[in-house]
């Protein structure tokens, strides 16, 4: 094949390389389309069902209100009504009474007229005392229109302006949410979830962070406060979430829209004591490490289950207990754990002391940071800085000198350093080591208490 030829193939095949790579990234492109349509066409539906929902429900409500306020007033009526006309009836029976009464005389008197003359003296006798009795000349008093009750309804139309303008401004609808999230890192046991306001003319007064199993579950709220951030803990490795964020405006009760949900995991580990560990007490989760006086003098190092820490994280230790301290005691990270050690105060560790004494492999520093007290939270956070290349594949495992730039901080300082390492790791254990079991004297029984989660450089 002629030079011209080879050429030629040459560049055909890079254009149907070209051509695939092209359709390839169209075909993506109409697969965004379609999740863009689909989630317009969704949570169009969505919100249809929501407003139908909700003015279904609000014009029930509104209904059996309005009745119950008009059964209230129609029962107003029946007692006025009633107490009112039950005077009126006696009355009335009195008078009826009377005109019966003098229906009765009448008759009789005009017999006594029209009798016999020796009949009549003794009837116009009887009909004369009859008519003395009955007291013509007392009536019974009717009560003038003004003093009887007149009754009717004060109906304030101002009612159905302000219901028409209320119900004028009920509910909003929008094509974006004011905040959305920005980021979700994945932490050990965990995933740091980060987001932000998009409604520059929204004031934010709260947020509110919820969070399911995408596969099943319902959402539940893990956090609501004004920060942009959260940590959620208690993660299962290689699991899916669902998270969602909205907010709620200043001097506003209802919650906005939510974000467009976004799916998490974590590839992490949670950070774990290790159990069984002589003189160490462990909570459920086994992120809090009790130190008891079972074995006041064969305590050693508590490390981590597993080598879960990586560069590039930031781990920290929260103390809730504190007692007398001991040269000895140290809290930092590993390369591996040995059994019979004391302390971390060794090498191949980094550490410091419960007096802020930094060590490194086993050397104390000159720089010191302020001694742990209670309330006291250590952070360390690493950095690879490569040397000398570890390996021609660039592998950790291969060995090589490499060094790891670590950030100490505690209370209001830092010390930073470099480790210089004989080999490369990936990850570290983390570990605590301490000596006296008498604080309990002032701690109930809990000599030290630790507390370890992932927090964000």
């Amino acid at each position: 094949m002629s030079i011209e030829a080879e050429a030629l193939l040459q560049e055909a095949k890079e254009s149907i390389e070209a051509a695939q790579n092209y359709r390839s990234e169209l075909q993506q492109r109409l697969h965004g389309l379609s999740q863009a349509r689909k989630q317009v066409r969704g949570s169009s539906s969505q919100a249809r069902e929501g407003l139908k929902r909700h003015f279904s429900e609000l014009q029930t409500a509104v209904t059996r209100l309005l009745t119950e306020r008009l059964s209230v007033l129609l029962s107003e009526v029946d007692v006025i009504e009633q107490d009112s006309v039950r005077p009126l009836d006696d009355c009335q029976k009195l008078i009826e009474h009377g005109v019966n009464t003098a229906d009765e005389l009448l008759r009789e008197g005009e017999v006594a007229i029209r009798c016999g003359l020796g009949e009549k003296e003794d009837l116009l006798g009887c009909f004369t005392k009859k008519a003395l009795q009955i007291h013509l000349d007392s009536l019974p008093e009717v009560p003038v229109l003004v003093d009887v009750p007149c009754v009717s309804a004060q109906l304030d139309d101002s009612l159905l302006y302000a219901v028409r303008d209320r119900v004028s401004r009920h509910g909003s609808v929008s094509s974006h949410p004011p905040v959305q999230i920005e980021e979700l890192q994945e932490r050990p046991g965990s995933v740091l979830v980060r987001w932000c306001k998009v409604d520059d003319e929204f004031a934010v007064q709260d947020y509110r962070l919820q969070y399911r199993r995408s596969v099943s579950g319902q959402y539940e709220d893990t956090y609501i406060g004004p920060e942009q951030e959260f940590l959620v803990l208690h993660l299962d490795p290689h699991t899916d979430h669902l998270f969602r964020v909205c907010a709620r405006g200043e001097g506003r009760t209802e919650w906005s829209p939510w974000s467009v949900p976004q799916t998490g995991y974590t590839t992490l580990a949670p950070h774990e004591w290790c159990p069984g560990s002589e003189g160490y007490i462990l909570s459920s989760r086994r992120n809090i490490a009790m130190r008891s006086d079972s074995s006041p003098s064969k305590a050693g190092v508590l490390y981590s289950n597993a080598p879960t820490y990586f560069c590039g994280q930031t781990l920290t230790f929260k103390i809730s207990a504190t007692g007398q301290v001991d040269k000895r005691d140290s809290i930092g990270v590993c390369v591996g754990c040995e059994g019979e050690a004391e302390s971390l105060q060794r090498d191949q560790a980094v550490c410091i002391s419960t007096n802020g004494a930094v060590f490194v492999n086993g050397k104390e520093m000159t720089n010191q940071l302020p001694s742990i007290t209670l309330g006291s939270a250590v952070t360390f956070d690493m950095e690879v800085v490569n040397l000398l290349p570890i390996s021609n594949n660039n592998n950790l495992s291969d060995g090589g000198n490499f060094k790891l730039r670590v950030t100490i901080g505690s209370g209001n300082r830092e010390v930073v350093f470099d480790w210089l390492l004989d080999q490369g790791v990936d990850c570290l254990f983390f570990g605590c080591s301490l000596a006296h079991p008498d604080w309990c004297t002032r701690t109930d029984q809990l000599l030290f208490l630790f507390k370890t989660h992932s927090g964000c450089a």
